[in-house]
C-alpha cells in the first residue's frame, strides 16, 4: 500500500483530478488547502521579502490531496496526473509522491 500525495497548485483541475481517480479505481481521498513555504516567507517575514523572486508565479494557495491506494494504482495514479496536470516539472504544476504505508485501520476492505 502507498500513501499518494499531491501539493496541486493547479486548483483548477481539482475536480477532474478526482473524477479521474474514481475512473481508475482510487475511490478515497482527502483534500486539505495548504499555503507554501515559500509564500509565507516572502509575504509575512520582511526579512526573506528577496525570495519572492524564486517563487514568481507561484500561486499563494494549492490544494494538498492524500489517498490511500493500492501498490498497483501507483502507476495509473501518476499517469492520470500527468495527463491532466501536464509536466510536472514544470513550476506553478504541482508535486507528487507516494511513501510505503505498512498498516491501516478504518478503511473500507477493498483496500
Amino acid at each position: 500500500m502507498k500513501l499518494l500525495i499531491l501539493i496541486l497548485n493547479k486548483v483548477e483541475k481539482l475536480e477532474e483530478v478526482l473524477e479521474g481517480f474514481i475512473e481508475i479505481g482510487i475511490t478515497g481521498a482527502t483534500v486539505i488547502d495548504s499555503v507554501g513555504m515559500g509564500h509565507i516567507l516572502s509575504e509575512e517575514v520582511p526579512i526573506f521579502l528577496g525570495l519572492r523572486f524564486m517563487f514568481a508565479g507561484a500561486k499563494p494557495h494549492n490544494k494538498m490531496v492524500l489517498s490511500t491506494i493500492k501498490d498497483e494504482k501507483e502507476e495509473p495514479a501518476i499517469g492520470l496526473l500527468k495527463k491532466i496536470l501536464g509536466d510536472l516539472n514544470e513550476p506553478g504544476t504541482g508535486i507528487v509522491f507516494t511513501i510505503p504505508v505498512d498498516r491501516v485501520e478504518g478503511l473500507k476492505p477493498e483496500l
